[in-house]
């Protein structure tokens, strides 16, 4: 089960580790925590060691899609992968971590992964009892070490983590970046929850679901009469800036079709949720805000770089067509180090797009034959 669903390949202490979390016992057993010649012999060759990555693994890449497209073989898998990290992460020897431990984890191996991965464990299959201890781990989460890997894990965040703000990360701040529908319902139907607190990375719970892009969360969270759907981070990112950025298109149209929401919001650098789907290649989120008014197609970041020049840099084909098909798109417009979003396709070896950007008097693109520009620029670069 854990070799074949687990969410990135096991180290081999991680999956003893793992096997040897009891359930119901409040502490963790390191007496009954396997070698792993005994797994290896009780699989009967079907699991080896991939002795450089220090892994676990199956035989064969088939037996892993076959296990995979069989789940029901497990009973439960979701379920109780998610029940066994959260036993592991509710043991006293865990809850007894200090917040500023070193990347050792000081001797828990199944730590990282169990707090990583509980989360999305759960909204697959979320059981009675998961949902029991899950709670059990937000009675406490203040200072609880598993806050610490989670924020670190967040794909492309550069959280530095303060320990110190009175308070960190709720149950609720967790539940929405996980997704979990069902225990976020619960949460903010207790007394004095708020839906708005700030967490030690200044993310309110709505941010987190519109990052992860958790539609469910997100709808739950803005039905309640006291969202605040539009307030911005102190780096300035508001949770339809976020969505954007990470191209989660169903977040993206609930926001914009609440009031109160500035589709053309900039953060503290001057990026629009626009140049964040067009600089990531988003082109269904970048659709859906050029049909808005308030939008400026042209605005620049504050180093003078606008959407278009950032789809051009990256390559963003469909992207760079319907930014060109916007009146006002100026194609030809350089950052404050002088480049044009031609110079950067061109450099970066992004032809379709150096071919659409020197096409003089192309679509959406009026007076553009000016001297100097076309294809014997990108010839001569």
């Amino acid at each position: 089960m854990w070799i074949s669903h687990s969410e990135r390949p096991l180290k081999v202490v991680e999956l003893c580790h793992a096997l040897a979390v009891e359930v119901g016992s409040p502490n963790l057993h390191t007496d009954d925590v396997p070698s792993i010649g005994t797994l290896l012999i009780c699989c009967q060759g079907l699991v080896v060691v991939d002795k450089e990555a220090s892994t676990v693994r199956l035989i064969h890449f088939t037996l892993q899609e076959y296990l995979r497209a069989r789940p029901d073989n497990f009973g439960k898998v979701h379920s109780t992968m998610a029940e066994t990290c959260l036993i592991y992460l509710n043991s006293q020897q865990v809850r007894a971590l200090s917040t500023r431990i070193s990347s050792d984890l000081q001797g828990q191996p199944f730590l990282e992964y169990s707090s990583i991965y509980w989360g999305v464990h759960a909204r697959r299959d979320l059981s009675d009892y998961a949902r029991l201890l899950a709670l059990k781990l937000f009675d406490d989460n203040d200072h609880h070490i598993p806050t610490k890997a989670i924020l670190e894990s967040q794909q492309g965040s550069s959280y530095d983590v303060d320990f110190n703000k009175p308070y960190l990360f709720g149950g609720l701040h967790c539940a929405s970046l996980f997704g979990i529908a069902e225990i976020v319902a619960s949460l903010i139907e207790e007394e004095g929850c708020d839906i708005n607190q700030r967490d030690c990375v200044d993310n309110k719970p709505l941010a987190w679901a519109a990052r992860n892009g958790h539609e469910r969360v997100a709808e739950i969270l803005l039905r309640q009469g006291n969202i605040s759907p539009d307030k911005a981070g102190e780096d300035g990112q508001t949770p339809l800036w976020l969505a954007a950025w990470k191209g989660h298109e169903g977040v993206v149209k609930m926001l914009l079709g609440r009031d109160g929401v500035n589709p053309d919001k900039p953060d503290n650098e001057g990026r629009t949720p626009l140049l964040g789907a067009a600089y990531n290649g988003h082109e269904g989120v970048v659709k859906m805000l050029l049909e808005r008014d308030e939008v400026d197609s042209d605005k620049p970041n504050n180093e003078g770089r606008k959407p278009l020049w950032w789809a051009a840099y990256n390559g963003h084909e469909g992207v760079v067509k319907m930014l060109l098909e916007r009146n006002g798109v100026n194609p030809d417009k350089p950052d404050k180090d002088g480049q044009t979003p031609l110079w950067w396709a061109a450099y970066n070896g992004h032809e379709g797009v150096a071919k659409m950007l020197s096409v003089p008097n192309g679509p959406g693109r009026p007076g553009f034959g000016k001297a100097g520009h076309g294809l014997s620029k990108f010839s001569r670069i």
